[in-house]
């Protein structure tokens, strides 16, 4: 068998680790789950809510201890990409320098642009009343700060703070009429830059992104708090086979994966279009 020697831990590692570095939504999202992402799989969050803080008057009695609510809600692990092609000699496609590293690399690029679409649509159709807006034409610079401007006052007025760790994603277009209006980064900031981080607005770091979710009208322009979303993945499967009716070799392997607004309140959307 000539895939006999297929190395599926290194395949495995390496193709999740280079996915996260593509993954421009999951990088900014909740992600302590991670690990626990199986077929079918169901992870609780916990959650409580905030104790009341009360004013307390010397020399009286405090009240009894109250019992924080319980906000543990589930992320269901639902969403599986595979993919599945063929090699003509697993073994010997190892061996050739670069080969393996240029399959792997086209089948990350292919499963982070569908695990970040993903996402993209959950944060869309995840935010609550008044953290939405209507549909606008954004054909000018003020007219794309101004709703910028309005996603933050709600974010703001929902206990959001400067020190949060906030993320702006935005289309090409969008990001064109709004680029003069962004705080460039420094050279010290290559660690951004790396990421994917084009400048600064409002403390937050600015992304550009084309997998924004679009209903058909409006590209949902995303703006969140790391916490607003949490998500997890993993690749569950990954081998190597030999097709019945076939004289080559194939690598098969499945991602799972999933993701859920817990926070929807740190989270705000422009609904917006040229």
């Amino acid at each position: 068998m000539s895939y006999a020697n297929f190395k599926e831990t290194i395949w495995s590692k390496y193709i999740q680790h280079e996915k996260e570095k593509l993954l421009a939504f999951k990088a900014d999202c909740d992600y302590k789950f991670e690990g626990e992402a199986k077929q079918g799989k169901q992870v609780k969050i916990l959650g409580v809510g905030r104790p009341t803080i009360k004013t307390y008057v010397p020399g009286t009695e405090i009240e009894g201890a109250e019992t924080p609510d319980d906000s543990s809600i589930f992320l269901n692990i639902d969403q599986y990409d595979y993919f599945n092609y063929g090699v003509d000699n697993i073994d010997k496609a190892q061996s050739k320098e670069g080969l393996m590293e240029a399959l792997a690399e086209e089948t990350t690029r292919g499963l982070a642009e569908k695990e970040d679409a993903y996402i993209a649509k959950v944060a869309a159709l995840g935010a609550v009343e008044g953290g939405i807006s209507d549909s606008t034409a954004v054909t000018t610079s003020t007219i794309a700060k101004k709703a910028i401007d309005s996603a933050f006052e709600y974010l703001w007025n929902n206990g959001v703070t400067t020190k949060d760790k906030v993320t702006i994603y935005l289309p090409p277009w969008y990001y064109l009429l709004l680029q003069d209006k962004l705080v460039e980064l420094k050279t010290q900031n290559d660690s951004l830059i790396a990421k994917g981080v084009l400048g600064l607005y409002n403390s937050a770091n600015v992304k550009m992104s084309n997998q924004l979710h679009n209903d058909g009208t409006d590209d949902h322009i995303i703006i969140k708090t790391s916490k607003a979303i949490a998500a997890c993945n993993g690749i569950d499967k990954l081998e190597a086979y030999s097709p019945e009716k076939s004289f080559m070799d194939a690598i098969k392997g499945l991602n799972t994966y999933g993701a859920k607004v817990i926070r929807p309140k740190e989270l705000y959307v422009i609904k917006a279009h040229k």
